[in-house]
């Protein structure tokens, strides 16, 4: 069977490919969006952070016989435990200035982390297993669903709309949004402002870790894995809108599958796609889909 002169094996295989590449742009871009909407900081390191994520898995599965779910729970409280001293002892300092210090700050630590990353374990990249439970496939007739990568697009899925769910419609999220517009009054309730910005730093940079140790059973775990995607990841934020958290879960997804189809349709495009798009984007919407005109 064919759809526009495709074999449908081909062209299903490639959606998947594309919704498992869009569901790790949507939680990378969360992290992004999250961290730029509340706490304003235009977050580059987040691609080394995500690297950190998918090492914490590798040497804690292989080095140390942790179990992969438990990794899935141990990685992104390490590296956002590490998120929450990088925002304590050097991005605090920066949050009355222009983003350009931020930016600055923050690509000089990714330099620091993948050269220090590349330094002990190189450049050849690592593999992780799949966790046993999801070995295999599953075949749906017309083609077959390796069980892991629709893990990888379900636990996404899930941990995305439950960040979108606690920022919009829950008091917590209330008091996030409240604390970045005005910090003064919302301590006048007896709530901790500086304590939230760093603990809602340190859950972005979780979001990254465990979308790392995610892709660790799929990709190369290796020190450049995060500078190979961050700059996609940031063309997604782009487009949903900066800051916007449901912007980034739909932007990510769709320009995926975006990216899958055009795979199919017209290989040579598929690697300028997303930044077609961005370009398109901005010319229309210059404050991106969902985001907020100014």
């Amino acid at each position: 069977m064919e759809s526009f002169g495709i074999p449908l094996q081909a062209l299903m295989s490639q959606l998947l490919l594309g919704l498992v590449n869009g569901a790790f742009y949507a939680m990378l871009s969360l992290g992004l969006a999250v961290i730029f909407g509340l706490l304003n900081v235009i977050n580059f390191a987040h691609g080394a952070l995500y690297m950190m994520g998918a090492f914490a898995a590798y040497v804690g599965v292989s080095s140390f016989g942790l179990d992969y779910w438990l990794m899935l729970v141990l990685a992104p409280l390490a590296v956002g435990a590490f998120g929450v001293l990088l925002e304590r002892t050097m991005l605090r300092r920066l949050y009355r200035l222009d983003h350009l210090y931020g930016l600055l700050l923050t690509f000089g630590l990714t330099l620091l982390l993948e050269g220090a990353f590349r330094s002990v374990y190189g450049v050849s990249g690592q593999t992780l297993p799949v966790p046993a439970l999801l070995a295999g496939a599953t075949d749906l007739g017309f083609m077959v669903l390796p069980n892991y990568r629709a893990w990888v697009v379900l636990a996404s899925l899930l941990v995305c709309l439950a960040t979108w769910f606690v920022i919009e419609k829950t008091r917590l999220g209330a008091y996030l949004r409240a604390g970045t517009e005005n910090p003064k009054l919302v301590e006048a309730f007896g709530v901790n402002v500086p304590l939230m910005v760093t603990l809602t730093y340190g859950f972005g940079v979780g979001l990254a870790a465990f979308a790392g140790v995610l892709a660790a059973p799929v990709v190369n775990v290796t020190p450049l894995m995060g500078s190979n995607l961050i700059i996609v990841v940031f063309a997604v934020v782009v487009i949903g809108g900066m800051g916007s958290i449901l912007g980034a879960i739909l932007t990510g997804l769709a320009l995926g599958v975006i990216e899958g189809v055009t795979r199919v349709l017209y290989p040579e495009a598929s690697e300028v796609v997303v930044f077609v798009v961005m370009v398109i984007v901005l010319l229309l919407r210059p404050a991106g889909l969902f985001g907020k005109e100014r």
